[in-house]
């Protein structure tokens, strides 16, 4: 498949050039013309061009144009297709996965703006939905303000940065432009690992798992596009090839019935699967998918085990208790209850213990969908919700219950309470971001492109620190008191 996706790139590389030499002006002398007046905007503004259908698996060749001030900053070969599973199905606006590519259809890493240097970046957009008056953020922040105060913790998180983005020459509304999750010494860094590496050493790590969805693999290849419209089975179809499960149920019970059941059976809200991230599941060696089994297990049969009316502790021994309690602290503040259950990365570097993120997929959180009372831990989910398809572990629940996991939130809550986790440092943070927005023309640009719903933008924006406000304030109530 890639094999035709370069051939048909060269050919259409080709094309471009015998098109710029029939006297026409070469394209750097033509002006630029974008779909839409961005009237000085400072948001960069990105333009696609591909002869061929966009669809969601493979990518298929384009041309990336990004423009700053109306000026070409950058130009690069990319393959571009369609990312998401239920935000592709609910959303008018679609998200793109893109590759920087070079002239061959080859994956070639590629510095944009203030990146690093890499090959793989998303086009994220917001959910919306005209026809079911369906937006998950209206004030297109969710993504942006829980990453930057997770990176505001020491902790990698993508980078995000507002852009305005075109596709053959229709202007496509407001996107973050982000980096996808991955290895890498600038995302994820942790060691790479190979199938030769099977010693007692170099088999600890690096590895990335993830608690999630399986849609978005390869599920879904050479299906038409209509058919990711209803695609639901795919999102839970677990097998040993792309994931295992884990020994114990929600409620810290050893699970008595066989796995990788067909998608939605009775009893999927009782299970914990764990997908092979990296190494990706067609690479990861038998050798090491028994190591991190192992490994998960003996974490959570420990967890369980431990005595908490007493000091000592063995489920430490298995995990770095600091990037638990930071994905705990970030996922409450910003009331992800997709948190813990969903698009939830963690990793183990070699010879080290496990941690959890980067954070991901913040865009139905802020108490936007009422799940979970702001006025309890979003960890509590299963509380509130009954026989989801998707629950929280019992890890986080277990951790609640242990003296020492809430001393540690205790400490590190106070000490973020006092510096970039102030009243004024959030708020402040939210008021900025929108007022860059406004100011750049940018929210009335995509609610012109995506109209059907009334937006009071201003509105929204109370909205979101007022809950935050809130939110910090219960938090304070609640963890002072352990």
């Amino acid at each position: 498949m890639r094999a035709l996706n370069r051939l048909f790139f060269i050919t259409f590389l080709f094309l471009i050039s015998c098109a710029k030499d029939n006297g026409d002006s070469p394209e750097s002398e033509k002006p630029v013309v974008f779909a839409v007046e961005t009237n000085g905007s400072q948001l960069p503004y990105m333009m696609v061009e591909t002869s061929k259908t966009i669809i969601n698996e493979p990518k298929v060749a384009a041309n990336l144009r990004v423009f700053l001030n109306k000026s070409l900053a950058h130009e690069t070969p990319i393959g571009i297709e369609y990312r998401g599973s239920t935000s592709y199905r609910m959303s008018d606006k679609k998200s793109y996965g893109i590759e920087t590519w070079d002239a061959g259809g080859l994956d070639a890493p590629y510095a944009f703006l203030n990146y690093p240097e890499e090959e793989d970046y998303i086009f994220m957009g917001h959910v919306f939905r005209a026809s079911q008056n369906t937006i998950f953020d209206p004030s297109l922040m969710h993504h942006y303000i829980g990453h930057e105060m997770y990176r505001s913790m020491g902790r990698y998180a993508s980078r995000t940065q507002w852009i305005d983005l075109e596709i053959n020459g229709l202007y496509m509304g407001v996107y973050q432009f982000m980096e996808k999750l991955k290895r890498d010494k600038n995302r994820i860094d942790i060691e790479k690992l190979t199938p030769l590496d099977t010693d007692a050493t170099a088999i600890t790590g690096g590895y990335i798992i993830k608690i999630d969805k399986t849609a978005g693999g390869e599920n879904g290849i050479g299906q038409p596009l209509e058919y990711f419209d209803n695609n639901w089975g795919d999102d839970a179809l677990y097998t040993a090839a792309n994931s295992w499960r884990s020994q114990y149920d929600i409620f810290k019970q050893p699970i008595n019935f066989s796995p990788y059941r067909a998608p939605y059976h009775p009893d999927q809200y009782l299970e914990t699967y764990f997908l092979y991230e990296y190494p990706k599941a067609n690479e990861i060696t038998n050798a090491q998918k028994e190591y991190i089994q192992g490994y998960i297990n003996d974490f959570e049969t420990a967890l369980i085990n431990d005595d908490f009316t007493t000091d000592t502790r063995t489920y430490t021994d298995y995990i770095d208790l600091d990037s638990f309690v930071d994905f705990f602290i970030i996922n409450e503040i910003t009331g992800n209850v997709d948190g813990y259950r969903l698009s939830t990365y963690m990793h183990k570097q070699r010879g080290e213990k496990l941690k959890m993120g980067p954070i991901w997929d913040l865009n139905i959180g802020y108490a936007k969908q009422g799940r979970v009372p702001v006025t309890d831990w979003i960890a509590n989910y299963n509380v509130h919700v009954s026989q989801d398809a998707w629950m929280v572990p019992f890890w986080w629940p277990r951790l609640l219950e242990d003296p020492i996991f809430k001393q540690a939130l205790k400490s590190r809550w106070t000490t973020l309470r006092a510096s970039t986790f102030s009243d004024a440092s959030v708020l402040g943070r939210v008021e900025q971001t929108a007022t860059y927005l406004k100011d750049n023309g940018a929210v009335d640009r995509n609610y012109n492109k995506w109209t059907g719903i009334a937006v009071d933008y201003d509105g929204e924006v109370s909205i979101l620190k007022n809950y935050l406000k809130n939110r910090l304030q219960w938090m304070d109530q609640t963890i002072n008191n352990y």
